[in-house]
């Protein structure tokens, strides 16, 4: 009888790096990514980019391992690179080379040699990512949402089975980022997909398991519901005006504070009512990121 073969997991193991500057970006980081969208939330500086950057070989920690199935990620990059896909932060592009020339360049790279299936995949992947109409389009010209688009169907290319996304809907309207959103749900069974945002709505909508990251460090990880569930009953919220935000951090374990109608609303950390005025809220995902973020979590 066949044993079915285990789905493909990333798993990090107290992986450490520090720049030359002093700055320690990353900090015994241990997570377990299984298949599916994984959401790897945290403010900028958190070292969520150092994490991506690591794990698809563009550079080397100072300590720890990656393993993904049975591939030892720091030793045996050429193999990793096969089943990688990648959008980072920031990626250049060629000057008047249009994007159907670029994306075969890059399916070429990739492997796919023969010209007739590559020609396939490419006309494939540019109506997939909203790009049919633009293809002879030079990349020089591409506005920021559609060489967005452009990174996500470079990314895309050879189906990976571990597909990394740094901040993907930056630079994106509502339709295009909903219709990446969909993408991502579409190739996320079977495939290892890491979601690096600082957009807790990304993570909400997109993950069903998720890590914290700040200075480096891991906060949480798990699933949201869960991460919301912790919170349920000490969420207090009271409506004030701008002046007194300063004074209610001083005095009380403030989450967060936003704008509601208009009008400053604060989200207070306690057991119990902290003042008269406060009301019981429902947590929710940004609740979690802004509690542990000020340390107030696991209170």
């Amino acid at each position: 009888m066949t044993e079915t073969p285990k789905p493909l997991e990333l798993r990090i193991q107290n992986l450490t790096k520090t720049y030359k500057n002093g700055v320690k970006a990353l900090d015994s980081v241990s997570l377990v990514i299984p298949c599916g969208l994984y959401g790897l939330l945290g403010p900028n500086g958190a070292g969520k980019s150092t994490l991506m950057r690591t794990i698809a070989t563009l550079q080397e920690p100072d300590f720890g391992s990656i393993q993904f199935g049975a591939i030892d990620v720091l030793a045996q990059k050429d193999e990793v690179r096969k089943l990688l896909g990648y959008l980072p932060q920031d990626f250049g592009v060629y000057p008047r080379v249009s994007a159907e020339e670029m994306l075969d360049h890059l399916a070429l790279l990739k492997g796919i040699t023969h010209g007739k299936e590559r020609r396939e995949v490419v006309h494939a992947m540019l109506h997939r990512v909203n790009l049919w109409e633009y293809r002879r389009k030079a990349l020089t010209g591409f506005s920021g949402g559609m060489r967005q688009r452009f990174g996500i169907a470079q990314a895309l290319l050879a189906d990976p089975k571990l597909l990394i996304v740094d901040e993907p809907t930056a630079g994106l309207d509502p339709g295009e980022r909903n219709r990446f959103y969909n993408l991502l749900a579409e190739i996320g069974e079977n495939v290892v997909v890491i979601l690096s945002t600082h957009i807790v709505q990304d993570v909400m909508e997109l993950c069903r398991n998720m890590a914290i990251l700040h200075r480096g460090q891991v906060l949480f990880a798990g699933a949201p519901d869960a991460a919301v569930s912790s919170l349920a009953g000490r969420v207090w919220a009271r409506a004030i005006s701008r002046d007194q935000i300063e004074a209610y951090k001083l005095r009380m374990p403030v989450i967060s504070h936003k704008l509601v109608a208009g009008q400053p609303q604060i989200h207070v950390f306690a057991s119990d009512a902290p003042e008269p005025g406060f009301v019981p809220v429902q947590p929710d995902l940004e609740d979690v990121f802004f509690a542990n973020i000020a340390g107030l979590g696991n209170e």
